[in-house]
């Protein structure tokens, strides 16, 4: 297994020069989609295509109750979800109120079977069409519109 990532320019605006610097991007070939999800996880666990779909349709409908109710939820050494929230700093702690939240998410860490799984991990650059060397993927690292792509200003709850 391979992690794979690109060289990407950015600004960084934090001094008045604007430096221009490169910084490697992760990149993902692609999104598993839910139906071959349940249908991988058929075929390794040995279970029936749709024990897996009402397991898992289970497992997130539980998942949005607890975490909605404000607890965290351990699934073993999967990892932990947590609902967490971005806010707006204030000056006077009577100025923090519901309105100054301007973002909730949920937070994963992942358990140690996938954290021992990233460091064992090699990594790879990336090939593009168009910077000279021969493609290594899918040209949409997205292509039915879901997950995240390391976009921060996504909204997870909606």
């Amino acid at each position: 297994m391979a992690l794979n990532y690109e060289v990407k320019k950015r600004v960084f605006g934090f001094d008045e020069t604007k430096t221009e610097k490169y910084v490697a991007q992760m990149k993902t070939l692609g999104v598993v989609g839910f139906k071959d999800l349940c249908d991988e996880v058929s075929k390794i666990g040995m279970a029936p295509r749709g024990v897996v779909k009402l397991v898992l349709d289970g497992l997130i409908d539980t998942l949005n109750m607890n975490i909605n109710k404000g607890f965290s939820v351990q699934l073993g050494e999967f990892g932990c979800f947590r609902p967490g929230i971005n806010a707006k700093s204030q000056e006077k702690q009577e100025d923090v109120t519901a309105s100054t939240i301007y973002r909730r998410k949920i937070i994963f860490t992942p358990g140690f079977y996938f954290k021992d799984m990233l460091t064992r991990a090699s990594v790879e650059k990336m090939s593009w069409p168009g910077n000279g060397t021969v493609s290594g993927g899918s040209s949409n690292p997205n292509p039915d519109g879901g997950g995240s792509d390391g976009n921060q200003g996504e909204n997870p709850l909606g």
